[in-house]
């Protein structure tokens, strides 16, 4: 499973994630730590504010996108890309993810219900 956080300083989460153009992804594999594999620096017109096209995007293959905040707007355009976007009050992005497995049954990756 990948994760993607919104952090536009590459250190914590941060907000507004129609606007963010930085990502920090993670990868969560059953009975491991979840360990961060990717960073994203996308250019204005990639953000998802600005990105209006049907083709792919760098965020596409991402399962989750955690944010501090998001509108409805984000989370439907998410979710047409098959992408779950999720709040999270966390600051720190490895914590975020952390949290979001363990309140989704998933912790180390594994699938709910596993």
């Amino acid at each position: 499973m990948k994760l993607a956080v919104t952090s536009q300083n590459f250190r914590t989460v941060t907000p507004h994630a129609g606007r963010t153009r930085r990502f920090l992804v993670y990868e969560a594999q059953p009975g491991q730590e979840p360990r961060e594999v990717d960073r994203l620096d996308l250019p204005k017109e990639l953000s998802f504010h600005e990105f209006h096209e049907p083709g792919p995007h760098p965020l596409d293959g991402v399962d989750i996108v955690i944010a501090g905040s998001f509108g409805e707007g984000f989370a439907a355009r998410t979710a047409a890309r098959g992408i779950v976007a999720v709040k999270t009050d966390e600051t720190d992005p490895l914590a975020a993810v952390k949290a979001y497995l363990a309140a989704t049954g998933r912790a180390g990756g594994m699938p709910a219900g596993a």
